[in-house]
């Protein structure tokens, strides 16, 4: 007789246990549905990705650097230039 209930406690523990695994595998395809959803809006709304946007930041923080020396160079030689003709 003492294995009647036991058995019926064990049942319910394992139902429960497969109950919560099979909301955790929910969980994740609902997850992984609006992931994928939320990347197609985004995708069609032609947003920029943040390593194409460090990308194009890096570049334009080197053209920008760029710009500085060579605006400094000519200004150096402009200097050199007027200091000739007098």
């Amino acid at each position: 007789m003492n294995q009647g209930p036991n058995r019926i406690l064990d049942d319910f523990a394992k139902l429960m246990t497969d109950a919560a695994g099979a909301v955790q595998g929910v969980g994740r395809e609902v997850e992984t549905a609006f992931k994928a959803q939320a990347e197609r809006w985004l995708n069609s709304m032609d947003i920029v990705k943040r390593e194409e946007f460090e990308a194009v930041r890096e570049m334009a923080v080197q053209a920008r650097e760029e710009n500085d020396r060579l605006a400094a160079r000519i200004a150096e030689l402009e200097a050199k230039i007027a200091a000739a003709k007098l």
